[in-house]
């Protein structure tokens, strides 16, 4: 059984590893808020839904979240929402859903903590699977505790304390901040290799460089979209490049305007299809798009918007695999950096090179049965 929040940077990191599962015959379901049905069977697997979390106050919390420094934001966000508010709620039907699929095991998104304590009430053995750095993680540890402790109470659960719960993460120790690598039981893995498909024939230069522009699943439902979009393009129109931008599932890419020839625009685009053929990134920030740009030896461009974004755009500075941007019409001189200095590029493959010496996620498959026994 596979739970997570919400969300495609929550959900996605799960998915290689119930693709593994399914690889080795097991039965997997998804425990998720029924506004992840699409996306889950669009991924094609099997699922319970849980009614989706409160929204009453939801919108607001988002909107303070906005003004507010990154840090007290994610403080607020986690332990106000994803705790206080989320998991009480959630709880009972994460229960429910244990008792009626008996799992042998439980892989939780590190977020689910109503997932947590449900495998822990029903005495099901339970494995963390990380979706950020670990050191994102790390910050809100003390907040998330305590937090927790007032749910355990108001659900009637023993307090107890936090133990190192199996730890499983798709974050290569390189990308993983040195002061903060994560808990020294973490096993790291990565997705299995799979051909990538070439891409339709979008652009009428096919020897321009391709530039990739994604600011994820969320940020588009948000107020960044159109302009940010409309920034980055116009920063990049006269650049001898092509440009491939994706809106996400719940944009028409009409709303975004005219778009010169070098231009595509798209709803969604498998990015193991998109990274093989890419020069340079230009991405939110992201986990899971920032470790996929990395892992192809891509240089990227980091505009952070929100949650665990400002750690992955300092980090890859930091490897000297990107740049990264405080507005989006900079994102054509990052590019033209990006494009001009191949030490971006060798930083970007270093990383790419330390993925590729991790075992892959059907090894985690090998684990996850022997401790289910």
């Amino acid at each position: 059984m596979f739970c997570t929040r919400a969300g495609a940077g929550h959900f996605g990191p799960l998915v290689p590893f119930a693709k593994a599962f399914l690889r080795n015959n097991d039965e997997v379901v998804f425990v998720a808020p029924a506004e992840s049905a699409a996306m889950i069977a669009g991924a094609g697997f099997d699922h319970e839904l849980i009614p989706d979390p409160p929204q009453q106050g939801r919108a607001e919390m988002f909107a303070k979240a906005r003004q507010m420094d990154w840090n007290d934001a994610n403080v607020m966000v986690v332990r106000d929402m994803f705790v206080a508010m989320d998991t009480p709620a959630n709880f009972p039907h994460v229960v429910n859903a244990i008792e009626t699929h008996r799992p042998d095991i439980v892989l939780w998104e590190a977020t689910d903590f109503a997932a947590a304590l449900a495998a822990e009430a029903t005495g099901v053995p339970a494995v963390c699977v990380g979706i950020t750095q670990a050191s994102h993680r790390e910050v809100l540890a003390d907040v998330v505790d305590e937090a927790l402790a007032e749910v355990r109470e108001t659900l009637g659960l023993a307090t107890r304390e936090p133990d190192e719960a199996p730890y499983f993460t798709l974050m290569p120790l390189e990308f993983e901040d040195p002061e903060a690598p994560g808990p020294p039981h973490a096993l790291r893995f990565r997705e299995r290799s799979a051909e990538a498909r070439p891409l339709p024939d979008w652009w009428e230069n096919t020897e321009w460089p391709l530039v990739y522009l994604t600011l994820g699943s969320v940020a588009p439902t948000m107020d960044f979209f159109p302009g940010v979009y409309r920034d980055a393009l116009d920063s990049l129109s006269h650049l001898p490049v092509r440009v491939l931008v994706t809106v996400g599932r719940d944009r028409d890419p009409a709303d975004l305007g005219p778009v010169g020839p070098n231009v595509h625009v798209a709803r969604w685009v498998p990015q193991a299809d998109v990274m093989p053929h890419t020069a340079a990134m230009i991405c939110h920030g992201g986990s899971g798009t920032v470790r996929a740009g990395l892992a192809a030896g891509v240089p990227l461009a980091v505009l952070p918007l929100f949650a665990d974004q400002p750690f992955n755009a300092r980090r890859v500075a930091e490897l000297g695999a990107g740049v990264t941007l405080d507005r989006a019409s900079r994102a054509g001189d990052a590019v033209r950096w990006l494009l001009a200095d191949p030490a971006y590029r060798k930083a970007a493959q270093r990383v790419a090179a330390a993925t590729q010496r991790l075992p892959t996620v059907d090894r985690a498959v090998e684990i996850v049965r022997g401790l289910a026994a």
